[in-house]
């Protein structure tokens, strides 16, 4: 059952930081009158599909990421072209529907060759029907439908293109910035769970035990001062009680605990865990807290927004320096990590969500073709060009980044897993 709540509680956190961070690209897409055409958490095969208004929600099969799919950044439609046969239906004048085969199991359309259409600007289409030249209205949300699949058209002022560079900038860099934002917000949380660390401590106090360790085992709980340890006072030396106890692996310990008004004296004997050195008891020792003010938390929230950025920069500057396949982490290895974080608790799971989204917000801005940091540039070129790059060359660009990003994912999860296979 504990098993299955870290798998439930990763796939939950994964699940939150890809669909904040598409949400700020759908959102402020939406605000600026693009029509989005999919907000997708994942890549591949669609396991779970809906439309809500405009836009299909999707649920795909790779957790590698996700995409809100904005009209215009990729080839729009199947093309119809003057001399096309196709067939419409009317509603209330407007053309609203706009078949483009099977077109005689078709009921209640027009069908007839086409002569002219401009589904982009002037909304129109004229038709050669039996010899006679008709023209239409068309609706600005009508569909194609082709093989059994229904496109929203998309007129020039709903597509990406058309808007301007500020509008573009913002539903581009809006995907990072809700990923700083909920970093912001679960430091915040962490902060409120757990407490600021009292400026002049005393004592050691039992954090959280492992259930089924020699902690446990021996009556341990959550909140126990630690006293001493074999005659020797611990007070406030955390770092010393850990080395202490990892010093005495299978060697009995004596421990004197103080629970309120009561003095609980306690033989706890260490053990080896798989993967660590020296002995474990199965506590986390933390110092004495207290409870976090208003503007503490958003002091102390800040604080760890930068010191946690400035740890992810040193990451990649050491990575760059001394590069190394074995070094990066992949889904695998991360959900690997998070779900022994999980067995920690809430508080560190929390701690560690922040930590990654604001990871994933710093690593989508980095200038690296198909993440938004590059799509960023393309637009500042353009603003200072006056005129865009040309759309072709950058999705050439996006495209190529876009498959050396999906080809080091696969290495990196296969080293992953042979990693977990060979222990």
């Amino acid at each position: 059952m504990e098993t299955i709540q870290m798998v439930l509680l990763t796939v939950l956190m994964f699940f939150v930081l890809v669909t904040v961070h598409e949400w700020g690209h759908y959102y402020f897409a939406k605000r600026a009158g693009i029509l989005v055409r999919e907000f997708a958490i994942g890549f591949g095969p669609k396991l779970f599909s809906y439309k809500r208004n405009e836009t299909q929600f999707t649920l795909r099969l790779l957790p590698f990421g996700g995409f809100a799919r904005m009209a215009g950044e990729d080839p729009e439609m199947n093309q119809i072209e003057a001399g096309q046969t196709i067939a419409v239906r009317e509603t209330d004048g407007l053309v609203k529907s706009i078949y483009l085969d099977q077109l005689d199991n078709r009921k209640n359309v027009i069908r007839g060759e086409v002569q002219s259409i401009d589904l982009e600007n002037a909304l129109t289409l004229t038709l050669d029907v039996d010899g006679d030249s008709q023209q239409f209205k068309v609706h600005p949300q009508a569909m194609t439908v082709s093989k059994g699949q229904s496109v929203q058209i998309a007129p020039r002022d709903r597509q990406y293109g058309s808007k301007t560079v500020g509008q573009r900038a913002m539903a581009i860099f809006a995907g990072p910035l809700m990923n700083f934002v909920l970093a912001f917000v679960l430091f915040a949380i962490h902060v409120q769970m757990t407490g600021i660390q009292l400026e002049n401590p005393t004592n050691v106090v039992v954090g959280e035990v492992t259930k089924g360790m020699p902690a446990d085992k021996a009556g341990i709980r959550e909140g126990d001062i630690i006293e001493s340890i074999n005659g020797e006072p611990v007070g406030a030396d955390r770092e010393k009680l850990i080395n202490v106890i990892a010093a005495s692996m299978d060697q009995p310990m004596k421990w004197v605990i103080r629970r309120g008004d009561e003095a609980l004296n306690l033989t706890i004997t260490p053990m080896a865990m798989e993967g660590q050195e020296g002995g474990k008891v199965g506590i986390i020792p933390t110092l004495p807290t207290r409870n976090a003010g208003f503007i503490e938390t958003f002091q102390v929230a800040g604080k760890s927004m930068v010191d946690t950025t400035v740890a992810i920069f040193a990451g990649f500057r050491q990575l760059i320096q001394n590069f190394s396949i074995d070094d990066l982490g992949g889904p695998v290895r991360t959900a690997e990590v998070t779900g022994q974080i999980a067995k920690q608790g809430i508080e560190q799971l929390t701690y560690w969500a922040g930590i990654l989204s604001l990871y994933l917000g710093i690593f989508n801005l980095l200038p690296i073709p198909a993440l938004d940091g590059s799509r960023l540039i393309f637009l500042g070129v353009e603003a200072v060009r006056g005129r865009p790059v040309d759309p072709s060359r950058e999705g050439m660009v996006h495209f190529v980044g876009f498959a050396m990003l999906f080809l080091l994912m696969i290495a990196v999860t296969y080293n992953d897993i042979l990693r977990l296979i060979n222990g």
